[in-house]
């Protein structure tokens, strides 16, 4: 094995990674293609630039960035500290003036004696070095974001396989399931209810609360309720997209805005279509109709069909809000529209981001379907720290010891997401609904995240107290 680890990518994860292996005296390889080569989004020489907003979220105890933020604080993050020490002025966000945070991060990179930064691009081209030749001999970790060069991403399809590497222009909001009003929604499959018409509305009630046959939560609108809805729809203002991006997408994705400005009956025509369904509240079919598909398998998070889109954050919060039986909904995930490149971590890797049938390589950052600057910087952290349990086992020739962080713990949580069977997997932000359920029922949502985070950190002080008493003998 050689004497030191490789890292791929100079990004939030790979310069975390980096710090946490550099603090333990072991040597390390940082490959960076920039300047040779800058991807689409990329414009400076920099390691751990940030492309788009200079906000990492929230600094909140009761927000789910905000607890993970509070891990990393815990665990010596490099990449933390710095945005704490070059924070700038937004309210309870931690927000930073990004051409300073990426300068100071590259000049501590560079300062650290035993880290050497390789800028060259890898990948299966004449003129790079080949992924298989930094891999044959040590230990790899893949942080090269999600706009992965073509020359790489034929690599690691090559080790992953065919099915391996996936990319996707657009996702659609999730939400908390126990934010929708039940009282209004109603369980089934298109057709299903159509054929049970005749059957007394009584028996729709006792089976709304507990199908386990239908697959889709329905949330039916009548005439008024749509056309408000399609009308702020229309109005609502978007993100403006880089252009390789409106170049990509928009090929293959139509976000729901674009659609529904074609027409106010095109929604209701198209991923609004009523058609199949009763609701049981008239016996009546709806004028228009949302679909939620489960998306986990613990089943307390769900995906609007058919609703990609490009609008903003607080736009996508108000005008969905609008659609009868979200009026309260919590969103975990917002729809983004954007080019993202991700394995299907699932099936490739385990809990510490190692790749299961290569224990010599693992990956990080957004490349594993981590979704967001904070968790980036997370999966490097777990990557590295895991990194050095093999690097040192390995050299003892022992069985590698691997750091698995609680699950009740944001960082595990993210890292136990990427690692769980999910056919419909896609990226994922830190949220409290990946999280265990408490074991007391509360209905207040603040109080509630601030029990889980409180939760969380417990389990993070136990687990490092144990580390510690453990390292003295």
């Amino acid at each position: 094995m050689e004497n030191y680890i490789s890292i791929i990518g100079g990004g939030l994860a790979g310069s975390e990674a980096a710090y946490q292996i550099s603090k333990k005296g072991i040597d390390v390889k940082l490959y960076e293609m920039k300047p040779n080569k800058f991807s689409p989004a990329h414009n400076n020489e920099n390691l751990a630039e940030i492309v788009c907003s200079n906000s990492f979220k929230s600094n909140l105890h009761t927000n789910a960035c905000g607890l993970l933020k509070e891990e990393l604080r815990l665990l010596d993050s490099l990449l933390i500290k710095t945005a704490d020490e070059v924070a700038v002025p937004a309210g309870q966000a931690l927000a930073v003036d990004r051409e300073e945070f990426s300068k100071i991060i590259t000049d501590k990179i560079k300062s650290l004696k035993n880290v050497e930064i390789i800028r060259q691009e890898v990948g299966k081209n004449e003129n790079n070095v080949s992924l298989k030749e930094i891999s044959k001999n040590g230990i790899v970790i893949i942080a090269t974001g999600p706009l992965t060069s073509d020359s790489l991403s034929k690599e690691i399809i090559e080790l992953t396989g065919s099915q391996g590497l996936h990319f996707y222009d657009a996702a659609a909001p999730i939400i908390e399931k126990e934010s929708i009003n039940m009282n209004i929604a109603f369980w089934g499959d298109r057709y299903k209810q159509e054929r049970e018409k005749d059957e007394e509305i009584e028996s729709w009630k006792k089976r709304i609360s507990e199908d386990t046959e239908n697959n889709y939560i329905n949330l039916p609108m009548n005439k008024e309720e749509y056309e408000k809805f399609c009308n702020e729809l229309v109005n609502a203002e978007v993100v403006e997209l880089h252009n390789f991006e409106k170049k990509e997408i928009f090929e293959g994705c139509m976000p729901i805005e674009v659609m529904a400005k074609r027409g106010i009956d095109t929604l209701r025509f198209g991923p609004l279509k009523p058609v199949g369904f009763t609701d049981p509240r008239t016996g009546k079919r709806p004028y228009a109709i949302v679909q939620l598909r489960q998306d986990n398998s613990k089943g307390n998070l769900f995906n609007m069909v058919g609703f990609q889109t490009n609008l903003k954050f607080g736009e996508q919060k108000r005008v969905f809000r609008l659609i009868p039986g979200l009026e309260n909904a919590e969103f975990t995930k917002y729809g983004v529209m954007h080019r993202n490149t991700f394995i299907n971590s699932p099936e490739l890797l385990d809990e510490t981001y190692n790749l299961r049938k290569n224990e010599n390589i693992f990956f990080a950052g957004q490349i594993t379907g981590v979704e967001g600057y904070v968790e980036s910087i997370a999966s490097g952290l777990v990557a590295g720290l895991n990194a050095i349990k093999k690097f040192e086992t390995g050299k003892n020739n022992n069985e590698i010891e691997k750091i698995i962080f609680p699950q009740e713990t944001m960082i595990g949580a993210l890292s136990k997401y990427i690692a769980t069977p999910n056919k419909n997997f896609q990226p994922m932000n830190a949220n409290f609904g990946i999280l265990p359920d408490l074991e007391e029922k509360i209905k207040d949502k603040k109080e509630k995240y601030g029990k889980l985070a409180d939760r969380a950190l417990e389990k993070l002080r136990i687990m490092q107290n144990i580390t510690k008493i453990l390292q003295k003998y």
